[in-house]
């Protein structure tokens, strides 16, 4: 399969995992990941997240653990963290919920990922455009990042092609497991 196939194949699973929840059934499951990630986030100074869209499952549950973090903000052809809370957020690149280019600017230490679908060795596929990896990338040059994703179980693939310019991630966090994917590489 090509990754516009896998895309394609991982977003009904999970669009159909969602829809299938019943009433009062996501929060639990949300709250839960905040749990699974809790012991990766212990030396955490500044932590970069995201605001979930649609069917993603949502860290708020962690950011409301963390305290202060940023999120991201599309500029050109990268990503930039930005300090803030989420009543500054604004609809900003495919209305994706952003922080003004007016809030603080920040380099994360731990970067919750947004995903498609994982490997348990942290091969991950995202939206297509390589936003994420070129973050983590220049993250990375600059200091060490822990790179989490965040799944529903229905997200974790057995196998995904990468590229040479894909950025593995460092652990994967579902509501049900923390999985340090260092150990399976």
């Amino acid at each position: 399969m090509t990754k516009s196939d896998l895309r394609r194949h991982y977003r009904a699973a999970r669009k159909a995992f969602v829809g299938g929840l019943g009433t009062g059934q996501r929060e639990p499951l949300e709250r839960a990941l905040a749990l699974q990630v809790a012991p990766a986030l212990t030396r955490v100074k500044m932590a970069g997240s995201y605001a979930a869209v649609g069917d993603e499952i949502d860290p708020v549950w962690i950011e409301k653990a963390i305290g202060p973090h940023a999120f991201p903000r599309i500029a050109g052809p990268d990503i930039v963290f930005h300090q803030a809370d989420w009543n500054e957020l604004k609809p900003g690149f495919q209305n994706i919920p952003e922080p003004p280019a007016t809030a603080p600017i920040v380099q994360p230490d731990v970067l919750l990922v947004p995903l498609i679908a994982v490997t348990l060795a942290g091969v991950r596929l995202g939206q297509g455009r390589g936003y994420y990896d070129r973050a983590l990338a220049a993250l990375r040059r600059r200091q060490p990042v822990l790179a989490i994703g965040l799944a529903w179980e229905c997200q974790i693939a057995p196998a995904l092609p990468a590229d040479a310019w894909d950025m593995p991630l460092d652990l994967i966090a579902t509501p049900q497991r923390l999985v340090d994917c260092r150990k399976q590489r």
